[in-house]
């Protein structure tokens, strides 16, 4: 599911003839959170039991959040993002995740639940090293 959603959203950033969706090295990091006992990782799935969205976060930090690519358009999304948010404890002041510079479907579902640039940037690990771009999310406290 991620990896079909990813391919659609992220293209033009990761061109699939010379930088293919990396699954082996996304299936080991999902492995090595998944044992991590420090991130919640969350499973949404239609009545069916198929997976239409996944979510992972550490501290303050939302690491993952995908829907499925039949999803797109359903609103699925906000509501998850909406559920995600009631995880963080109490008091929880500013959140904060990295999204692709080129993603700017991504980019304008964060900028319309509240997330904004904070300036800082980075590079994702897997090639060709696009900008990743870190937004926050400050909480009503």
């Amino acid at each position: 599911m991620q990896e079909e959603a990813s391919v659609v959203a992220l293209g033009h950033v990761f061109p699939q003839a010379t930088h293919p969706f990396p699954r082996e090295a996304v299936l080991a990091r999902w492995r090595e959170e998944l044992r991590d006992p420090a991130i919640a990782v969350y499973v949404a799935t239609d009545p069916d039991g198929a997976i239409t969205g996944f979510a992972a976060r550490r501290d303050d930090e939302l690491l993952h959040f995908g829907t499925a690519l039949d999803t797109w358009g359903t609103g699925l999304a906000g509501r998850l993002h909406d559920e995600l948010l009631g995880t963080w404890p109490p008091g929880t002041a500013r959140l904060w995740l990295r999204v692709f510079e080129g993603n700017h479907r991504a980019r304008r579902f964060w900028h319309r639940h509240g997330w904004r640039p904070t300036g800082a940037t980075s590079q994702s690990p897997f090639p060709p090293h696009p900008v990743l771009l870190d937004y926050e999310l400050v909480l009503a406290t």
